[in-house]
């Protein structure tokens, strides 16, 4: 049985978009497992750190395995770089295996093309700003928390964006859990 995971943030004490992730974590030990109870993370989050940013790491299949809380620190994206793969991700699981061989030390970091279309970097989802409004492709390899989070309010639309898209775009974002929303300044991707 394949571990799943869970990122949380924790700020200063504050646990930030546990909706999110609960209902992830659910839906996930639903359609894997035909596990029907929810579990509501905020009951084994216990005592998270008082100060600092950090990762709360929550592993799980069938119920939960471990919690731990990791300090923080951010990474600095500046070269970017499309690659294609038929990479299958659509659940947060431990193994990340396949995402890690898709990434090389001649970039920070990449963002995934499958059948055409981009999805995902390997570590956050992605969004790009037509002068409008901000859009994010419409087919994610995973669709994160921050990502449902902005979509529910409303901030992202979706859409369907191809790498010769880019240039009509005139910002790039990344988020995730621990980041939020991020706009990357002075950066390159390399189509």
């Amino acid at each position: 049985m394949q571990e799943l995971f869970e990122t949380i943030k924790i700020e200063d004490g504050k646990i930030f978009n546990l909706e999110w992730h609960n209902r992830r974590l659910n839906r996930s030990r639903l359609e894997l497992f035909s596990l029907y109870k929810p579990i509501d993370l905020a009951n084994y989050i216990d005592a998270p750190p008082a100060q600092g940013v950090y990762r709360c790491r929550v592993v799980y299949d069938t119920e939960i395995k471990s919690v731990e809380y990791l300090p923080y620190t951010p990474k600095l994206f500046k070269h970017f770089k499309i690659v294609q793969s038929n990479l299958a991700y659509s659940y947060k699981y431990s193994d990340r295996s396949q995402l890690n061989k898709l990434l090389s030390k001649e970039y920070d970091e990449i963002i995934i093309e499958k059948d055409n279309l981009l999805t995902d970097t390997s570590i956050a989802n992605i969004a790009f700003y037509d002068g409008q409004e901000w859009l994010t492709p419409s087919t994610p390899l995973l669709k994160g928390t921050t990502r449902e989070r902005l979509l529910d309010e409303g901030f992202l639309k979706i859409k369907d964006i191809k790498k010769e898209h880019i240039k009509n775009y005139s910002h790039f974002a990344l988020m995730n859990a621990m980041i939020g929303f991020q706009i990357q300044k002075s950066i390159t991707i390399q189509i």
